[in-house]
């Protein structure tokens, strides 16, 4: 990550592994994000792309922090164990055999590891989520 989309607190630069500093700021809705293309299966309707940037990785790979992005559009996807909180943006998340979630700005979102999803982006969203397997 440049140092113009985040103010880490420590002297290493942040990436995942034992070289991230234990504490840093990021600046989610100013952080530079990267393509992170889409399996064309996944997509329903209109044409999506997908953004992001992994802030933090654990050595053994089981735990990633990071920000993620979406432009409007209908994908489909098996989810991870996931925390996430929506910075900005809205959509809605079909999660079949449960709830509908509808998801904007402040709003935090747990997934369950294996929930088959829809997501329906109104808005482009940002999140800023923790991923565990």
């Amino acid at each position: 990550m440049d140092q113009a989309s985040a103010t880490p607190t420590g002297p290493a630069p942040l990436g995942p592994g034992p070289l991230a500093p234990a504490s840093f700021a990021v600046r989610v809705l100013d952080a530079e994000l990267e393509p992170e293309p889409l399996d064309p299966e996944q997509i329903v309707s209109g044409a999506p792309e997908v953004t992001g940037k992994v802030l933090w990785e654990s050595a053994d790979g089981k735990q990633i922090r990071g920000i993620w992005q979406i432009t409007p559009g209908v994908v489909t996807d098996t989810e991870a164990d996931e925390l996430f909180v929506v910075v900005s943006g809205r959509a809605t998340v079909e999660v079949a055999g449960g709830d509908t979630l509808e998801i904007g700005p402040g709003d935090a979102c747990v997934l369950r590891e294996g929930d088959r999803t829809t997501w329906t982006v109104h808005e482009t969203l940002r999140k800023a989520y923790h991923i565990s397997s």
